[in-house]
């Protein structure tokens, strides 16, 4: 199993920055990919950005400009810093690991999820 723990979150005004962190826990070495959504009140859970294994990046164009995912292995921890923060942004934000349990069988984890309030 993957266990995923997020921080970070919290409140911010209209063009600050935050940093969140996802902790991952478990069959580490069986992670092919995570990802970060956000999820707005009334809205649809959607992607914003993703990595791989291998270290490639991927954002919907929304964010791209403003928002870069990263990894550092050694402490087993995904981070999106955001920039330049928007009202519209306010959601809670998860994180999400895609590992491999066996052969042919692919799982998704998700973490807990952090809120993000962008105030005007």
């Amino acid at each position: 199993q993957v266990q995923l723990v997020e921080s970070g979150g919290g409140r911010v005004q209209a063009g600050g920055s935050l940093i969140l962190s996802c902790a991952a826990s478990g069959s580490i070495c069986s992670i092919n990919a995570m990802g970060w959504y956000r999820q707005a009140p009334g809205k649809q859970r959607e992607l914003l950005a993703s990595i791989t294994s291998g270290g490639n990046t991927n954002y919907v164009d929304s964010v791209k400009a403003r928002f870069t995912i990263s990894r550092d292995n050694a402490k087993n921890t995904v981070y999106l810093q955001m920039n330049s923060l928007k009202p519209e942004n306010t959601a809670v934000y998860y994180c999400k690991a895609d590992w491999v349990a066996g052969p042919g069988t692919v799982f998704s984890s998700w973490g807990q999820g952090t809120q993000v309030t962008v105030s005007s």
